[in-house]
């Protein structure tokens, strides 16, 4: 598939966020062919001085901004407020990730963007949501998996304060991915006096990543009002053994260690549990419900004696042959890795997701590709990601040719300028 012809070309999309989410809903956007400008203060987006290779650029700012251009507008003056508006008077979507308050500060709130651009979709990202208590408090990722407990549902018996799983930043991951869902509903649904506003905050994703969990029946126990308000290490520390007992019990959903290394066995149906038991030669009596709590303790201490069966087994020979092995009855399993090794693993490079861009500081740099595939082709090698600034000159001549085109336009008219005609297009 040619640039050309990727779904989003003819949207220009304004990114005026920072940091992770809204940074990787933009660039979801411009690989789909949006025109992706990135919006920054004269100091840039603080992602680029973080763990900084000089220059305004680093590593984490490259993995999330490809594919954009990059115009500088202070926010804090007359006059970038004044460029704001004519960028948001070309645009199809406006996204950032300001507290309410700011946001209102900066023009960037719906009732601001609407005033000048009436079709304008406009998407959200904020910590806490547009309502409640804490509306306009800041927070990042972390302080999201802390509110909305993803931080003790991995808790580990030896914790003794909760922490990061693998410091993957969930909330802030899940928060971008249902950002670019969001622009994308509205650049398709074209309301008839305007666009809808959305939003996505850092805990309602956190939440997302725990929508298995988060569920309660009316016969489920509440909690006191001591139990409602802090989390206290006693807590933690039931959690955590309620979490590692679970783990114990359950052999067919867990990483085992072969002769040389790793490998991840996943079974969900009691079909693939009966062929594990079955190619290994051994039974289990529970094996239709893993996960249901031991009525007693002679029974607890025979279903946890399978999984050291299991890993006694699976010591006898490499990696390889257990994937195999598996593979041929029918049941899931996969090698374990380190990210390093996937930059030239086949299965990874057969679906275009390791793409190398330029760029100034760091010269050749391999980055995840387009997660899209496209008729079956993965979009083309991407841009890298731009200086801080580095389009702005090209980007406001372009808004002093639109507005002069306009003027002639209506110029030449009787009658005012359609509101719905100029740069935004149906799909």
């Amino acid at each position: 598939m040619t640039p050309a012809s990727l779904p989003l070309v003819g949207y220009r999309v304004l990114d005026y966020s920072q940091f992770v989410a809204g940074p990787l809903a933009t660039m979801l956007l411009a690989d789909l062919g949006a025109d992706v400008v990135k919006v920054e203060s004269p100091a840039g987006d603080a992602y680029r001085h973080y763990e900084p290779l000089g220059g305004g650029e680093s590593r984490r700012f490259y993995s999330l901004n490809r594919n954009k251009r990059s115009i500088v507008c202070d926010l804090k003056t007359s006059a970038g407020r004044e460029l704001s508006r004519g960028l948001i008077a070309s645009a199809d979507a406006v996204v950032h990730n300001m507290p309410p308050a700011r946001a209102r500060q900066f023009e960037l709130d719906g009732g601001s963007v609407r005033a000048v651009n009436p079709r304008a979709v406009v998407a959200v990202v904020s910590a806490f949501g547009s309502d409640g208590p804490h509306a306009d408090r800041v927070g990042y990722d972390l302080i999201a998996q802390a509110y909305s407990g993803l931080l003790t549902a991995d808790a580990r018996v030896e914790d003794t304060v909760p922490r990061r799983s693998g410091g993957i930043p969930y909330s802030d991951i899940t928060a971008g991915l249902l950002a670019c869902i969001s622009v994308t509903a509205g650049l398709v649904a074209r309301a008839e006096e305007g666009r809808p506003h959305f939003e996505v905050s850092l805990l309602g994703a956190a939440l997302a990543t725990q929508v298995q969990t988060f569920v309660r029946t009316s016969a489920d126990p509440g909690l006191s009002d001591a139990e409602a308000k802090v989390v206290t290490p006693a807590d933690l520390k039931q959690t955590a053994t309620g979490i590692a007992e679970l783990s114990d019990l359950e052999p067919y959903y867990r990483c085992y260690e072969a002769s040389d290394g790793f490998f991840a066995l996943a079974c969900l149906t009691t079909t693939q549990r009966q062929r594990v038991l079955s190619v290994l030669g051994m039974e289990d009596r529970w094996a239709e419900n893993p996960q249901a709590t031991p009525a007693s303790a002679r029974e607890r201490a025979a279903r946890m004696a399978l999984p050291y069966r299991f890993a006694e087994r699976f010591s006898e020979r490499p990696v390889a042959h257990w994937v195999e092995f598996f593979a041929a009855a029918g049941v899931p399993a996969g090698d374990v890795r380190l990210v390093q090794q996937l930059f030239d693993d086949d299965q990874v490079g057969a679906n275009g997701l390791v793409r190398r861009v330029h760029q100034r500081q760091g010269g050749s740099v391999d980055l995840l590709g387009s997660m899209f595939k496209i008729d079956g082709v993965a979009p083309q090698t991407p841009v890298g990601a731009p200086r801080l600034g580095e389009h702005t000159d090209e980007l406001v001549t372009e808004l002093a040719e639109n507005a002069a085109t306009t003027l002639t336009a209506n110029r030449g008219s009787n009658t005012p300028a359609d509101p719905d005609l100029g740069d935004s297009h149906d799909i």
